[in-house]
């Protein structure tokens, strides 16, 4: 299996507006071969920023990554536009292969 994570800052005031991106979109990921499981968390705030990952478990990275070519991809990705200064800058990416 494969997990892949994005980390996103998200500014104080907008944790809101972030949620209901995320709950209201269409993500397409049930009828992309390979995909499992999907969560979106909410980590520790501060005065800077709130924490949030999307938590995505796949049968293997070689599914992920025909994912991220797909037009499922696109479309999931291509929706949902934040209010200027929900973000802190780009999501961090990162990618685990499970060994146990």
């Amino acid at each position: 299996m494969y997990i892949a994570m994005n980390r996103f800052q998200i500014a104080p005031g907008h944790d809101e507006d972030f949620e209901k991106i995320w709950r209201e979109r269409e993500s397409h990921l049930d009828s992309v071969p390979g995909f499992k499981e999907f969560q979106l968390l909410k980590g520790p705030n501060n005065d800077t920023f709130t924490l949030y990952v999307s938590h995505s478990i796949w049968e293997s990275h070689k599914a992920f990554d025909a994912w991220t070519q797909s037009e499922a991809f696109k479309k999931a990705h291509g929706q949902a536009k934040a209010p200027k200064g929900t973000y802190l800058g780009p999501p961090n990416f990162e990618g685990f292969e499970v060994v146990l």
